[in-house]
């Protein structure tokens, strides 16, 4: 269960930078107070910050403590749709359903456990003893394409290209509604959402620290209620589709978290939809050794295929 640390400013403490103040008086080190500070989880008047933010006179700082990770990954032997493997990197058809990494409520059944007994210790270790060999992640009930490295320099090239957005990631989802267009472009800050701290949202200046994302989108296919749209990442943020969907006034169908799941379809076929439904369908990358440009692509899964077949014979 996550804690909250509480901590007052004092006159002495004033014009400190607060990741150096936190550490100072906790027992987080300042690289986790960083991480802390980068995931929303440090808030000063009710505000997210940046971690060079300087305390002021009555500061009140506020720290969600999450649950602690399992110190390690243990190997598991579970089966793996490997859609491509070399010595440097290996690309995974994640089912939706699967966590990517070890961590509080999730220890086992990873896709990271996979990886581990898979490839026998040939991960890169960038990503510690928690995460070994991942460059990126989606979320559980995401489906589709992720690559992960099998060594450090792997791991850095691909890690590099995700930073200056030379990595294509395009995913279909199923919205609520329809765009009045056939394509466009969100282009709208993602944050921590102000008040429920397990959510994201677009953020509004003055409503807490938020990161750049850009979403480019075009529409595959119109139902009656529903739309079919396949999604261009330019920017990689937490729950980036799923939140730009929503803000847009299109959650994903499924999607309980921002918006989804109160449509009669969706009460109708509960059996059959277990999250929101988005796939990973495309990834394009530069091999990190050869340097070829390469293009991997999966089928959407048989439950979206089934949605869908019942979204085309629909009267709802």
């Amino acid at each position: 269960m996550e804690e909250n640390l509480m901590l007052s400013v004092r006159d002495t403490d004033v014009g400190k930078r607060i990741d150096a103040y936190i550490a100072e008086n906790s027992e987080l080190t300042r690289s986790a107070v960083a991480r802390l500070v980068e995931n929303g989880d440090v808030i000063v008047n009710g505000r997210e910050i940046a971690k060079n933010y300087k305390l002021r006179k009555d500061d009140v700082i506020e720290i969600e403590l999450p649950e602690p990770e399992p110190d390690k990954a243990e190997p598991e032997n579970i089966p793996l749709d490997i859609v491509y493997e070399d010595d440097d990197i290996i690309v995974i058809n994640k089912p939706s359903g699967m966590v990517v990494h070890p961590a509080a409520g999730n220890p086992s059944g990873t896709l990271v456990n996979a990886l581990l007994y898979h490839c026998k210790g040939s991960l890169s270790g960038i990503g510690g003893v928690v995460r070994p060999g991942i460059v990126h992640r989606i979320d559980k009930d995401t489906s589709g394409l992720l690559v992960a490295a099998k060594n450090d320099e792997a791991h850095n090239s691909l890690a590099t290209q995700l930073k200056t957005h030379a990595v294509s990631r395009v995913y279909y989802a199923i919205i609520i509604g329809s765009f009045f267009e056939d394509g466009g472009t969100v282009d709208a800050p993602i944050g921590r959402h102000p008040s429920d701290r397990k959510k994201m949202a677009v953020l509004k200046e003055g409503q807490g620290t938020a990161r750049n994302a850009v979403t480019h989108y075009s529409t595959l296919a119109r139902y009656k209620g529903f739309s079919l749209v396949k999604c261009e990442l330019e920017t990689g943020r937490t729950h980036q589709i799923r939140v730009h969907m929503a803000h847009k006034g299109h959650p994903l169908l499924g999607d309980a978290v921002y918006g989804g799941g109160k449509t009669a379809f969706e009460a109708s076929n509960k059996n059959l939809i277990s999250g929101q439904c988005l796939h990973a369908k495309e990834l394009r990358l530069t091999h990190p050794k050869t340097g070829k440009l390469m293009r991997f692509e999966c089928e959407l899964p048989d439950e979206m295929k089934k949605i869908i077949e019942k979204l085309e014979k629909s009267s709802y």
